[in-house]
């Protein structure tokens, strides 16, 4: 196969890191070939289908053995050859929403352009470590290495915070990169969450009302939004990182332009035409601008709830509860509707469960900043929110909750209207 070779590295996230580190380095630097990071605790069935749809050159594992791996015959809809682009340093595994596998092509140049944006938004000073709690085979995960290999110090790859530990178990670390779901469990535990100058948050919608606590606990927080196709976070607290654009189309959705886009998905020309518009990055998510310039991220364009032909961001909704007396999480759903196709659905941790919140204060609480049909017209009590490995609410396994899982199901008086 023509043009730059792709070894797929299947190194667990912590003991593999130093290897993945040096192997990024050389893929950025030119000395090494592009690189396909994937987990090896991924089912074998998915690790195939992963292989077969990116077509690496060569397999290697935590072990050191390689292998030669025999792609199928990579063809164009107009018959040409598929080949990966020559400045191409990484292959980064993405699904989006719909499961099925898509390996976003990173430049170098676009990956060190994202870094270097990144540590410069932050005031980060070369040499500052950082405290990477996130997969290495994500894009936040990989992001966090190419930093530490810009400003010169070796992060702390970890699968497990430690937040009675100082530094969560990562003294001398200045920076950290988690999803929501950590954040809030630091929070809980007490951690020194102050000990770091600064903590990125992303992966998913972060509630006000937990960057309202993370901060007055002394941590400065930054909310990132972004994806495996902008090289991860490209926008920080709403404002794009230098060089980044970023603009609404039609019905809202986010467009996303700059040095860090992706040059398309690995042997899909196909679904790479339907994402680019002109330079542009067509993002699955819709939004809009404030009068001050500020993205403001409302969900999946797939993931709104439409409920009597009005759409509902489950993030917004999901968000005002967690304001709410007595939440301590919650996610928002559609469910099937008979009548109006889907009716939006709570599922909530409560702070105490001997004293749940009740569906008519939580309904009440949204109404105030919403309009009525965004109110949850179902309230499902549980011990936890499902999550997916990105930190996002699982919508399918809410869904799905046995009953000995799912708590009790209430329904307001008014479920076939607003």
């Amino acid at each position: 196969m023509a043009g730059r070779p792709l070894h797929a590295l299947l190194l667990p996230p912590a003991a593999g890191a130093g290897r993945l580190l040096g192997a990024l380095a050389a893929a950025l630097d030119g000395t090494g070939p592009a690189i396909l990071p994937l987990d090896p605790r991924l089912p074998q069935a998915r690790v195939a289908d992963l292989l077969q749809a990116f077509s690496p050159d060569v397999v290697e594992t935590f072990e050191g053995t390689q292998r030669q791996y025999r792609p199928p015959a990579l063809r164009a809809p107009d018959g040409s050859a598929t080949d990966l682009p020559a400045d191409t340093a990484v292959v980064i595994a993405t699904s989006g929403s719909t499961g099925e596998p898509k390996g976003a092509q990173l430049s170098a140049a676009a990956l060190v352009h994202s870094a270097r944006a990144s540590l410069s938004r932050l005031g980060a000073s070369p040499g500052e470590r950082w405290l990477c709690p996130l997969p290495t085979s994500h894009i936040a995960g990989l992001g966090v290495l190419v930093r530490s290999l810009v400003t010169g110090a070796d992060p702390v790859v970890t699968e497990r915070l430690d937040p009675a530990a100082p530094g969560l178990g990562a003294p001398g670390c200045a920076y950290a990169s988690l999803v929501p779901t950590q954040l809030r469990r630091m929070l809980d535990a007490g951690a020194d969450l102050a000990a770091l100058r600064a903590i990125l948050v992303g992966g998913a919608a972060v509630p006000a009302s937990l960057i309202a606590a993370a901060r007055a606990a002394g941590a400065r927080v930054v909310t990132t939004y972004g994806m495996s196709e902008t090289c991860g976070g490209c926008v920080y607290d709403g404002v794009p990182l230098d060089g980044v654009q970023v603009r609404t189309g039609e019905g809202g959705r986010i467009r996303i332009g700059g040095p860090v886009v992706f040059s398309g998905y690995r042997n899909r020309p196909d679904l790479t035409a339907a994402a680019v518009d002109d330079d542009w990055f067509v993002t699955s998510d819709v939004g809009r601008l404030d009068p001050g310039g500020r993205l403001v991220v409302h969900g999946r364009a797939d993931e709104m709830i439409n409920t009597g032909g009005e759409k509902v961001a489950p993030a917004e909704v999901a968000a005002i509860l967690e304001g709410c007396p007595g939440v301590h999480e919650a996610a928002v759903f559609g469910e099937p509707d008979p009548e109006w196709g889907e009716r939006v659905t709570a599922a909530v941790v409560p702070t105490d469960p001997a004293a749940p919140p009740g569906l008519a204060d939580l309904r009440a609480a949204v109404r105030r900043r919403m309009p009525p049909h965004a109110a949850p017209k179902a309230l499902i009590l549980v011990a936890a929110i499902p999550m997916l490995p990105s930190g996002k609410p699982d919508p399918t396994a809410l869904r799905n909750l046995s009953g000995r899982d799912r708590g009790p199901r209430r329904t307001a008086p008014d479920a076939a209207g607003s």
